[in-house]
């Protein structure tokens, strides 16, 4: 029997979030369900929540960096109990069996995989998936993930998205390896919810790590951040001071600009990964950066579950969280305008507590 749950939900593309009641399945013999005690907010859920990106199915209860307490698990499952802390990220499911979800890469399944909201859920068929603005969530054992008691639980939610997303290409592309017994010298482009924690994890990896910013204000926050170095990207003279010098350069700014200025900082074989989705297309780069020095662009999603279980347990160790503001969800909608305004450091985060 499917169980009546409070959340917050956009009825419409141009409705305000408000209060809302979904059902969630009764766990069955492989599920866990748990309490969600926070719930990060992400660019993704204002784009969703907005109707901005194509195939939205409304209502739409958004969020995916989702961390709570265990209340249930199904007669199957082996690796949680009730008063357990788990997290679930950007996915709840996948086909399990095509060759990217047997390699571990379940978010390039081919069916595809099913997303924590606003894909087609497979346990209530017609109906799409509901996200973590929301008193709780049934997800199957294989997509939860372990947080490390040690973790700031609120601090941590971000780490399911924003985390990952950064964790992953720069785990990809060899960010954490040396170069001829030299750390790798990787930039970050842009400053916010993704940026701050590719600044986070390119020190933690040891880089020489670089912030190309638009703002020297934002110079000292990202050398508390782990920033070695802070370039004005505007400014010419600086920029081409580090020209051919990047191993691996992380964007992750998602508005339209001029990928050239960024290539040409890249080494022979380095690599530029864009994360940010701009509305509309960056201009076309030039070819002859690319192919005299034979670097190369490219994109990343987030990671699979087992990279995503690794990301958390290097955050452990090394005591990386997102930097947050918490707030109620009441404010959600004031959190998204001002998220737009980049006025948030560096990410907000719901109190689930407050959604009564």
């Amino acid at each position: 029997m499917p169980q009546t749950v409070a959340a917050y939900a956009a009825q419409t593309a141009t409705s305000p979030l408000a209060p809302a009641s979904i059902d969630r399945r009764d766990p069955g013999p492989n599920d866990v369900q748990f309490e969600i005690l926070y719930c990060g907010v992400c660019h993704s859920d204002l784009h969703t929540a907005r109707g901005e990106w194509p195939g939205i199915t409304f209502p739409v209860v958004p969020g995916h960096e989702i961390v709570g307490k265990v209340t249930k698990v199904g007669a199957e499952v082996k690796n949680f109990k009730p008063g357990d802390l788990a997290a679930v990220g950007c996915m709840v499911d996948s086909c399990r069996s095509c060759a990217h979800c047997k390699s571990g890469n379940e978010q390039f399944c081919t069916a595809p995989a099913t997303f924590t909201y606003n894909s087609p859920d497979k346990h209530f068929p017609g109906k799409m998936t509901y996200g973590g603005y929301s008193k709780h969530i049934v997800v199957d054992e294989a997509f939860v993930l372990r947080v490390p008691t040690n973790l700031d639980l609120a601090g941590a939610a971000p780490l399911l998205c924003a985390g990952i997303t950064t964790y992953s290409p720069l785990k990809h592309w060899k960010a954490d390896e040396k170069r001829d017994g030299q750390p790798k010298k990787v930039g970050i482009v842009g400053l916010g919810g993704l940026g701050h924690m590719g600044l986070k994890f390119a020190h933690a990896f040891g880089c020489h790590t670089v912030l190309f910013t638009t703002s020297p204000g934002k110079a000292e926050d990202a050398k508390r951040l782990g920033a070695d170095e802070v370039v004005i990207s505007k400014n010419e003279s600086e920029m081409a001071r580090h020209a051919g010098s990047f191993d691996f350069i992380l964007d992750t700014v998602a508005a339209s600009h001029n990928l050239d200025a960024y290539t040409t900082l890249l080494r022979v074989d380095g690599t530029l990964c864009l994360l940010g989705v701009p509305e509309n297309p960056h201009p076309s780069p030039q070819v002859f950066p690319l192919i005299f020095g034979r670097r190369s662009i490219a994109g990343s999603l987030i990671g699979g579950i087992a990279e995503t279980q690794e990301m958390l347990d290097f955050c452990a160790k090394h005591n990386i969280t997102s930097d947050i503001e918490l707030i109620d969800i009441k404010d959600i909608n004031t959190a998204y305008e001002r998220m737009l305004k980049s006025d948030v450091k560096y990410r907000f985060v719901i109190d689930m507590a407050t959604l009564s």
